[in-house]
């Protein structure tokens, strides 16, 4: 059913409350009736200044003035963006102009699209734990905008939090939220704080926590340091060669486990105030001076506890709890591996313009740069200036993104979607491929790493990341779809080359460094370390979180990549590239399991996994009518389609590897198989058909599709809001279905 005009993206699904629009203050209805009163959102705007983006609340009307506020803003800000309703579609081709009418007014002047990446709930906690701790004063604006969202995203029967915004309550997602919503001034005897404490003290209160969880309550001062499990710097000293050492594991864990290391080292906490120490009740189901603190360290909820401590691991913790740190660790060793910590944290924010990888090592390093150097020295302040780049508002509020953006990844697959409809040279779209090319072109990372063997970071000249080229990290999907849309557009005569070809074999030789043993490819580097160490996971709440494993997504992005520039330039690095694809094509047909899926570990999930899976079959010349592997995928998807059409997974395939069905049919899902099957040939244009019947009906009449389950997840059990792909997928599978089997109308 259509709804009405200027509804934006706001989730279908999820806790979301419905919220009062207006040109005045905004105000949030709890589900306990209180209110939490917001900002006047006409006063919002973003600012992109080359890929960097941050909010801006505006105080003076003649700001107000001199600022007009973008259409992009008010969608993002879930206001009336006042574009017209388009005629009816009936066709592909007339659904993908619709579609194409809307997106494109939301792309910035610099060519980019921005959108929300949010959907955890443990990020903010910490950022306002870090300025709280660190006495930053927080915006008024800031403030009452992360209220909103916080309560916005409360449980709508227990009050409580989860991991992310679709998950059940948790103690980790509830004891800090409501922390952080208590240091942002909400008195604890608010309906909303009672209710959610109940459900906090009903699974055991803050001792149940995940070690993540207990150690920002340390930081807090409202634990003791005696609850939460060692995290040795000392580590970083090791041998190279040792198999446990930092640099073979996964790139995020690595940059939080050095600044975490270095906190802990010092056992840093904040002085006790009423606050906090009111805090100490109100989290705790006992009294806080009859806890012995040490003996909860491995106490956790099992609504926490994804992937249990193992025996080595709490065997490990026993040894350095009571014997390493007590009796054997020397004073030198303690101030060299915290020395050697520091150094690692600055030649990451080096690295990085002080961008840092994630939200979650970017508070962390804010936080060390304030033990270290105080609150007045350059890095504690160049940090202070960055956080904000985290940050994103909506209708429902202010949180905190899972990176600075997602602009590249975006911007890619937005020219490839339009290649995929046979319009890269219609006129009315060359503006917006052409600023989307520059874009990419100002985004290629043009120098490798200060001190790179030394902080352990992969090549990365040449690359593309997931945001922007200042946050500095080589992906190499990223890498692999930047190049794929930086040769779609310039090798046409409608637009200037402006990545030379050096720069183009940049690329090519970073692709060439990121291909594991086993023929896949990992997301930032390859494999580094040995499965096993995942025995030393000790954040509980996510899996497959301690190395780089091989992905179906990631290896196919980059053999397409390949593909592509072989027939650009045949001659470089020939019989490499060839060799790699080979190696590559038998690790995604080896990957495909007995029912004919593959497992998604970027995308919910067997149906993200196959789009790229059939992609990379489709490479080799596999086709429905050739290929056994691409006819049992094809039925994996046809066994599963919904009586609407459309296909659908919620995002417990993600966490059990079992498809699970959602009891209704998504969009972005649907337009997944869809462009699988299209790669694979489907014959049978019927149940295609039908599919896209079902995507343009949901079509809005101004041409935009509106926000349904969350889209994206990492490490199995954390979900994450992709809200373009509802665009680009779509238009994407709308466009190959129409070059597969013609523009005639699909109901």
């Amino acid at each position: 059913m259509r709804q009405a005009n200027g509804h934006a993206n706001g989730h279908a699904n999820g806790h979301a409350n419905d919220h009062a629009k207006s040109n005045g203050a905004m105000k949030s209805t709890a589900q306990t009736g209180g209110q939490v009163a917001g900002t006047d959102h006409t006063r919002w705007r973003m600012k992109d200044d080359r890929g960097t983006q941050t909010w801006h609340y505006l105080e003076s009307d003649e700001e107000v003035k001199a600022w007009p506020q973008s259409t992009a803003d008010k969608w993002y800000l879930g206001m009336d963006t006042e574009l017209p309703d388009l005629s009816p579609a009936k066709t592909p081709l007339q659904a993908i102009h619709n579609g194409l009418a809307f997106y494109k007014e939301l792309q910035q002047p610099v060519g980019n699209w921005a959108c929300e990446y949010g959907g955890p709930m443990f990020l903010l906690p910490g950022l306002i734990v870090t300025w709280y701790v660190t006495e930053t004063p927080i915006p008024w604006h800031h403030k009452a905008e992360m209220k909103r969202y916080l309560f916005a995203r409360a449980h709508p029967e227990d009050g409580g939090w989860g991991l992310h915004i679709e998950g059940e309550t948790s103690v980790f997602g509830t004891a800090m939220n409501y922390t952080a919503l208590r240091l942002l001034g909400v008195d604890a005897e608010d309906a909303r704080m009672q209710k959610a404490r109940a459900t906090l003290w009903k699974l055991g209160g803050a001792l149940k926590a995940p070690h993540w969880g207990k150690f920002w309550l340390a930081v807090l001062g409202v634990l003791d340091w005696d609850v939460v499990n060692p995290v040795p710097p000392e580590l970083w000293l090791l041998p190279n060669w040792v198999p446990i050492h930092p640099w073979k594991w996964w790139v995020h864990m690595r940059t939080v486990f050095i600044p975490m290391g270095y906190i802990y080292s010092q056992r840093w906490s904040y002085p006790l105030n009423d606050l906090t120490k009111s805090l100490r009740s109100e989290l705790l189901v006992q009294p806080y001076e009859s806890i012995t603190f040490i003996r909860h360290r491995n106490d956790i909820s099992p609504m926490d506890n994804y992937h249990p401590k193992s025996l080595a691991l709490r065997i490990l913790f026993w040894f350095l709890v009571y014997i390493w740190f007590p009796y054997l660790r020397p004073a030198s060793l303690k101030k060299k591996a915290e020395d050697h910590a520091w150094w690692i944290i600055q030649r990451e924010d080096a690295n990085s313009d002080f961008a840092n990888l994630g939200p979650v090592n970017g508070p962390l390093n804010t936080l060390v740069s304030y033990i270290r150097q105080g609150p007045e020295s350059v890095p504690f302040r160049r940090h202070l200036e960055t956080l904000p780049e985290f940050l994103w508002i909506k209708d429902e509020g202010m949180l905190m993104n899972g990176t600075n953006g997602v602009q590249n990844w975006d911007t890619a697959y937005t020219i490839q979607a339009v290649k995929h409809c046979g319009l890269l040279q219609d006129p009315q779209y060359h503006d917006m491929l052409h600023r989307a090319l520059e874009f990419l072109e100002d985004q290629q990372i043009p120098e490798e790493c200060r001190d790179q063997h030394q902080t352990y970071r992969q090549s990365r000249k040449g690359a593309w990341g997931f945001s922007n080229r200042r946050q500095g990290y080589t992906v190499s999907d990223c890498t692999s779809e930047g190049l794929k849309a930086v040769l779609t557009l310039q090798t046409l005569p409608e637009f200037k080359a402006l990545v030379p070809d050096n720069r183009l074999r940049d690329a090519i030789d970073i692709l060439l460094t990121m291909q594991n043993k086993s023929g896949g490819c990992a997301s930032y580097e390859p494999t580094r370390g040995s499965e096993y160490l995942e025995w030393l996971n000790a954040a509980e709440v996510f899996g497959r979180i301690m190395i780089e494993y091989d992905y179906p997504e990631c290896t196919t992005a980059v053999i397409t990549a390949l593909h592509v520039f072989q027939k650009y330039d045949s001659s470089y690095r020939a019989d490499e590239i060839a060799a790699f694809k080979a190696r590559a094509l038998d690790y995604i047909r080896a990957a495909q399991q007995e029912d004919g899926s593959w497992y998604g570990a970027w995308g919910i999930c067997f149906t993200y996994a196959g789009m790229f899976a059939l992609e990379s079959l489709a490479c080799a010349g596999e086709t429905h009518a050739n290929s056994e592997r691409m006819r049992r995928a094809c039925q994996f998807f046809l066994d599963r389609q919904m009586e609407d059409g459309g296909w659908g997974e919620t995002y417990r395939s993600c966490e059990t590897g079992v498809w699970c069905n959602h009891a209704e049919s998504q969009v972005v899902q649907t337009a997944w198989v869809v462009i699988a099957m299209c790669h694979a040939q489907y014959p049978d244009k019927e149940p295609l058909r039908k599919a896209l019947e079902m995507v343009v009906r949901r079509q809005q009449s101004n041409g935009e599709w509106l926000q349904e389950a969350i889209e994206g997840v990492f490490n199995k059990s954390c979900m994450i809001s992709y809200p373009n792909y509802k665009f680009i997928f779509p238009i994407m599978a709308l466009g190959m279905y129409k070059e597969r089997f013609g523009d005639e109308e699909l109901f």
